[in-house]
């Protein structure tokens, strides 16, 4: 087992344990898209685990170096990512800044928060990637601001191919601590599900827009 996987695993392990990632293929969560979804995720509780939170900060800020090299600031995506950032940025010894969901509506009226400094190399802190459209905000956020955005980096994704055709449509490059097939996989060695469910949480991988109607068909 390589490295890489030994994190992804260990990431997958950590989320379910702490139930962050609930998985219920039979009893479907409703997203805000109106997607129906067997796994909701909410990478948040990990702030209330000190011994994850520190492993979860030390393996973004090592996946950073490997994968960026130097950066001269660390930016959080509101709202999960901005904890996140911070921790990677005490971590790396290096300015913060979070990007807003939208500009304030009173004073300044700020869409990026903290000392803006254009043409400086940024790496972008995300909680979680679904179809990445929130994290590109962000990142044309930074880059209109004047930033060098090098990339992004978050704890899980689903790995959804739009978020793929997404990111490299936008010349974002970003990587994982850990990952969907990771984690279901993970999941199905220790019992945290069965064989069945395993083939559900499959069929959500591979069409996540219509797999209601795909299993309402089979049941």
């Amino acid at each position: 087992m390589t490295n890489k996987s030994e994190i992804e695993q260990k990431i997958a392990e950590f989320l379910l344990q702490i139930k962050a990632i609930k998985l219920q293929p039979n009893k479907p969560f409703t997203w805000a898209s109106g997607w129906k979804s067997p796994i909701y995720c909410d990478n948040r509780i990990t702030l209330s685990h000190p011994a994850i939170r520190t492993y979860i900060r030390q393996k973004l800020s090592t996946l950073i170096q490997e994968e960026f090299g130097s950066a001269s600031v660390i930016a959080g995506v509101a709202t999960a990512g901005i904890p996140q950032g911070v921790l990677v940025a005490q971590d790396l010894g290096l300015p913060f800044v979070y990007v807003r969901s939208k500009p304030k509506d009173h004073g300044t009226g700020s869409l990026i928060e903290g000392e803006v400094v254009p043409g400086q190399r940024v790496v972008v802190v995300e909680d979680l990637i679904s179809t990445g459209k929130s994290s590109l905000q962000a990142v044309e956020a930074l880059r209109q601001a004047g930033y060098d955005v090098a990339g992004l980096v978050a704890i899980f994704s689903y790995g959804f191919d739009a978020a793929d055709a997404n990111f490299k449509q936008a010349k974002c490059r970003y990587a994982t601590l850990s990952n969907y097939n990771a984690l279901i996989e993970y999941a199905s060695e220790h019992s945290f599900i069965n064989k069945d469910d395993l083939e559900l949480l499959r069929r959500w991988r591979d069409n996540p827009a219509e797999w209601d109607n795909i299993t309402s068909d089979v049941s």
